[in-house]
């Protein structure tokens, strides 16, 4: 089997994904815009070949690499990027070459349109919030006299958070309309709720091979706009309702063979057409592994390697690890640069030094969402989880 791994080393723990395809029998061939001699040496020995571009946003370039390894090796079975950015790309790569065990470049629209979402949800019997396209100022009151003030408007396809705002009151509306973005956003209603997600990787048949959730005390939307410390944790148990509507939005969206990352809200109180409190109503599909370290995350919580499972999909559609014996808590805090904070570096290593899994500055791709420097640990239960990142993030 003929793997080709688009940019295998962004983010640097992606290497994990190679090796273990590697160590599943797959011939793994790389294609990326670092020179070889940066990648972790994991990745390099993981890979049969590694195909340098100058620019992945070059689609000529990578179609190119692509072309090679096909002419080198045979027919190419499998394409992935495991990447939001590159999910287009990925799709249009697979529609060239023919390679049918991913989606192609007409399935992709849906997934990364959050307007187009909303029938998915509706055929899933999912509840989400009330969305129109932008258009013009005047279709925007129309539909805030249905849903009301405030409003969250985003980029129709965008990635995670980027450029999503909200929108309280008459004038921060018509300064929104005053320069109004060149790309097509929506508009969607309000919702009150926490947001959780729902982790999954998903067999050819839309089934689940493993399950995972994760809570989000800060919004990242909120964390990207008002540079608020950001906090999550990745739970020990997957509630049983968050299960259902998940796999009930996967079946909906045709998710096959993939790692998913679903958001949902849970609704603090019952919202009318929506649910009552406690309901989960979905938010946005994205279909490729949560950001950042949380896959390293679903690992330390549910002392497994998530990384194995879906290199087993990949290779035999099934999940060969077994349950796990024990799970707990992984929870990530993360500060920024521009606040000053109570405890020191050595007060957080005399006080959690023992369960801090990773720590490290992260990559200046993701410090806007998700802070500059970050700590992540396994912890027994969510209260234990919120005092680490209370104590991490409580200020000077």
């Amino acid at each position: 089997m003929n793997f080709v791994f688009i940019s295998p080393h962004f983010p640097h723990t992606y290497w994990n994904f190679c090796e273990r395809l590697r160590r599943s029998g797959v011939n793994v061939l790389g294609i990326g815009d670092a020179p070889y001699d940066t990648l972790e040496s994991g990745l390099r020995f993981a890979l049969t070949e590694y195909y340098r571009v100058d620019s992945l946003e070059d689609y000529d370039q990578v179609y190119r690499a692509v072309a090679f390894f096909a002419f080198k090796y045979g027919k190419i079975d499998w394409l992935e990027s495991n990447n939001e950015y590159w999910l287009e790309q990925d799709a249009r790569l697979r529609t060239d070459f023919h390679i049918t065990t991913g989606v192609d470049s007409k399935e992709v629209a849906a997934f990364k349109s959050k307007s187009g979402m909303k029938a998915f949800y509706a055929k899933a019997g999912v509840p989400t919030a009330r969305c129109q396209k932008v258009t013009t100022l005047a279709a925007a009151k129309r539909f805030l006299t249905k849903v009301g003030y405030p409003v969250i408007v985003k980029p129709d396809n965008g990635v995670g958070a980027a450029a999503t705002s909200k929108i309280a009151d008459e004038q921060a509306l018509a300064a929104f309309f005053n320069d109004l973005p060149a790309v097509p956003y929506v508009m969607e209603e309000f919702v009150e709720g926490d947001l959780f997600s729902y982790d999954a990787i998903i067999d050819s048949r839309c089934d689940p091979l493993f399950e995972s959730a994760a809570f989000f005390p800060v919004q990242v939307m909120d964390s990207v706009n008002d540079q608020l410390d950001f906090g999550y944790y990745v739970l020990s148990e997957l509630p049983p309702a968050l299960a259902e509507a998940g796999r009930a939005t996967v079946r909906a969206f045709g998710a096959r063979s993939r790692f998913v990352h679903l958001e949902f809200f849970r609704l603090r109180k019952a919202k009318k057409d929506l649910g009552k409190k406690g309901d989960f109503v979905g938010l946005e599909v994205n279909m490729r592994p949560a950001g950042g370290y949380s896959p390293d995350m679903m690992n330390y919580a549910h002392s497994t390697d998530v990384y194995q499972i879906w290199a087993d999909m990949v290779a035999s559609d099934s999940r060969l690890l077994p349950p796990p014996e024990s799970e707990q808590v992984c929870v990530y805090a993360a500060r920024r640069d521009c606040h000053q904070y109570r405890y020191s570096e050595r007060e957080i290593a005399v006080r959690y030094g023992g369960i801090i899994v990773m720590q490290e500055r992260m990559p200046d791709i993701w410090q806007g969402a998700m802070g500059n420097q970050m700590y992540m640990a396994k912890v027994p239960d969510e209260t234990a989880a919120q005092e680490f990142i209370r104590f991490i993030q409580e200020k000077a």
